[in-house]
Parts: structure tokens; C-alpha cells; sequence
């Protein structure tokens, strides 16, 4: 059965979901890679502010395509996480609570989820055109400048992703590796 997740996402909420959760994620999620991750910390340590409210905030990693008539986004899959690596432990120090993409993280950023009770959902590579079926607005809001790596404030509606690593650090990247070993 799967879980149904509301975004934003609070510490309590991401603290129920377990690594292996199949989720379904309906609400506020941003979309931003590495381009607008560096520019959002910068925009931080000149004004105080990001383009959005970062607590508790979910960000998906994805750069999506136009929108062809009529739609609302174009194909919008997820990017290879560890890209943002670099960057995540701090936007979780400032409160964000979600991250959606594909591909393991670093020790850094897992520790970051431990401390901050932030969670990490996998979408699935290679099903964008799906993905982008449960995104039913999408709005440019900041960085427009960086196209498909604009900072984008999307409402999904049962967006499927799993929990691949918990607020506990427990991950599915690991442990399941570990399971087939022992066959």
C-alpha cells in the first residue's frame, strides 16, 4: 500500500517514513539542480532570503523539458543526486525536509538528513513523461536565466517515489546490496 505524503513535509511526517516506503507525494515541491542550488546560496549570503520558504521544503532534483501545448511541464525526470551533494547539507540546515532524484548520496549528506530529519525519495529514471503526469501547475519562480535549471514551484498530486534513505540514515542503496551478497 502506498503512503500518502503531503509537501511541504514536516520533521514529524518525515520521520514516520521508512527506508522502502512506497510514497505518493501530493502538494508544493521545487525543482532545482546544481546551477540553482550554488545561486540560492549565494542569494543567501548576500540577502537573507531564497526564492522560497525552505522549511520543510522538498526539492526535486529535475530540469524539465518545454511543455508542449496544452500541458502543464514537459517530460520532467529526476538528476542524478550526488550533483547536489555539495550543496544539501546546508539547505538542510536551513530546513528542507525532501529531497527527490536517482543514485546514491554522500556520508555528508546522509549525516545532514540524520541531524535535520530529512528524507530521500528516488524517482525513477527513464519515466519522466509519467512523472510529469502528476505535476498539475508548475510556475518559474526564480532564475529564469538557467532554462531548464530555473528554480520551479510545482504542485504534484501523487507523485510515486520511494524513500530510499530515512531520516534514521537506513538505505536502500546498502542494505539491498548487502541482501544479495548473502544468495
Amino acid at each position: 500500500m502506498d503512503i500518502k505524503v503531503n509537501a511541504p513535509l514536516s520533521k514529524e511526517e518525515a520521520s514516520k517514513l521508512k527506508a522502502g516506503d512506497i510514497v505518493k507525494i501530493t502538494g508544493t515541491v521545487y525543482t532545482a539542480r546544481d546551477a540553482a542550488h550554488k545561486r540560492m546560496l549565494e542569494q543567501y549570503d548576500k540577502t537573507g532570503k531564497f526564492p522560497f520558504d525552505m522549511r520543510n521544503a522538498v526539492i526535486y532534483y529535475a530540469g524539465p523539458a518545454p511543455a508542449k501545448p496544452g500541458q502543464v511541464i514537459g517530460p520532467a525526470g529526476p538528476t542524478t543526486s550526488y550533483r547536489m551533494d555539495s550543496f544539501a547539507p546546508k539547505l538542510m540546515d536551513f530546513g528542507q525536509t525532501g529531497m527527490i532524484g536517482k543514485g546514491a548520496r554522500n556520508k555528508e549528506v546522509i549525516e545532514a538528513m540524520k541531524r535535520n530529519k530529512a528524507v530521500y525519495f528516488a524517482a525513477t529514471g527513464g519515466a519522466a513523461a509519467l512523472i510529469s503526469s502528476h505535476i498539475k501547475k508548475c510556475e518559474i519562480i526564480a532564475y529564469e536565466d538557467l532554462g531548464a535549471e530555473a528554480v520551479r514551484k510545482l504542485y504534484v498530486e501523487d507523485f510515486p517515489a520511494i524513500v530510499v534513505i530515512d531520516t534514521e540514515g537506513n538505505n536502500l542503496y546498502e542494505s539491498e546490496k548487502e541482501k544479495y551478497r548473502t544468495l
